[in-house]
């Protein structure tokens, strides 16, 4: 796909999750979308995360849409502000998840590509909490410097594929995304970026990220259901 052939900015919609709680995402889905991928970020920053803005414009570019979601409301991000504890209710963090990707299949149009996730820090494990309970409606998994441990016995259930990217200088987030890795039954991979770190703020890091996350979105979302992977 032409980047030329965005035709419209991201629509900033309400998403109601089970009838009582509305999270804000900013959805940006274009005529020749072949799938589309839901942003989960667990510490804070959510739909105006800068790095994940940045990943789903170079998706586009391979013809991936995109919805980028708040994972707490804005009360509830007050509150986080102070404690620092919803960014790990993983619980409460995949029911927004799974509520978000129940508004994606339900929409008409929507629901006919097939959905990823990208998950980064907590938002990582929420995601595949929720590809969990999912199932086969979830097509692929791409965490970033996340932390797949927290979701704990979830990870056995998980059967999307699922790629794990981590900083070459995030030792202790390496460790635990190998130990994760060990648990997960599914088609998996583990990427390290070398000379990154947590946030990967240096130099083409997140280039990186994007690159392995349009590869791995471009297989498992469209090339394998057409065969021509």
């Amino acid at each position: 796909m032409n980047s030329n052939e965005h035709q419209q900015p991201p629509q900033e919609v309400e998403i109601t999750i089970n009838g009582k709680v509305s999270i804000k995402s900013s959805l940006n889905v274009f005529e020749r979308a072949k799938g589309i991928v839901l942003f989960a970020h667990g510490s804070g920053s959510g739909r105006f995360s800068q790095r994940n803005r940045y990943v789903a414009s170079v998706l586009e570019q391979v013809g991936i849409a995109s919805l980028l979601i708040d994972l707490l409301t804005e009360e509830e991000e007050k509150i986080d502000l102070v404690t620092r504890q919803l960014r790990f209710d993983i619980d409460l963090l995949a029911t927004r998840v799974v509520g978000a990707t129940k508004w994606l299949l339900a929409g008409s149009a929507l629901s006919k590509l097939k959905i990823g996730y990208f998950g980064a820090s907590t938002g990582a494990s929420a995601a595949l909490v929720a590809a969990a309970e999912l199932g086969e409606d979830i097509a692929a998994v791409v965490s970033r410097g996340g932390r797949p441990d927290l979701a704990g016995q979830a990870l056995t259930k998980v059967k999307a594929p699922t790629l794990l990217i981590v900083g070459g200088n995030d030792f202790a987030v390496i460790d635990l995304n190998k130990r994760a890795m060990e648990q997960m039954t599914c088609q998996k991979e583990l990427v390290i970026v070398p000379g990154a770190g947590h946030l990967f703020e240096e130099l083409g890091a997140l280039a990186h990220v994007a690159q392995h996350a349009a590869k791995w979105f471009e297989r498992y979302l469209f090339y394998m259901v057409t065969g021509n992977w």
